[in-house]
């Protein structure tokens, strides 16, 4: 689900990829349903493209999503956003990804994660986990069929 929502560099909230022009992306606001075009030049990143930097690799948008959902148990955020100082962000952020890059991860990235998720919520979205093409589904069973075989025939 992640892949058809997107940020846009210089546009508040998030968007809803609803079709594809020449050189342009038709795209719906989540928090007031207007279609609007986002074009070639306009900074477009898909939400599943998004990872958080840790301590070791980084972790996918869409695992730390599920990680604020089962902490505020699918509601919205109680941590007032707006008020809230770097070092509660930064403290919040520890309770979902512990091993967040304190470094990299700034708390204007975290306080955009967290109306990122808020937004997702009150527009209905709350399942993150990405979705699998039928192909990429396929690929992978043909692959353990044949790790299995060759698991086997080493026997």
């Amino acid at each position: 689900m992640l892949k058809t929502i997107l940020s846009i560099s210089g546009k508040p909230g998030l968007y809803k990829l609803v079709s594809q022009g020449k050189n342009m992306l038709i795209v719906e606001s989540l928090s007031d349903q207007k279609r609007i075009p986002a074009y070639a030049k306009d900074k477009v990143i898909s939400l599943g493209d998004i990872a958080i930097y840790t301590d070791e690799e980084e972790v996918p948008l869409h695992t730390v999503l599920t990680g604020v959902k089962e902490k505020e148990n699918g509601e919205l955020i109680t941590l007032n956003l707006s008020a809230a100082k770097p070092d509660e962000l930064r403290a919040y952020l520890a309770e979902v990804l512990p091993a967040f890059d304190r470094e990299k991860v700034y708390p204007s990235d975290i306080r955009k994660l967290l109306s990122w998720y808020n937004l997702l919520i009150a527009s209905g979205i709350t399942d993150f986990t990405p979705e699998e093409k039928p192909q990429e589904a396929e690929a992978k069973e043909e692959e353990t069929q044949e790790e299995t075989k060759k698991v086997e025939s080493n026997r």
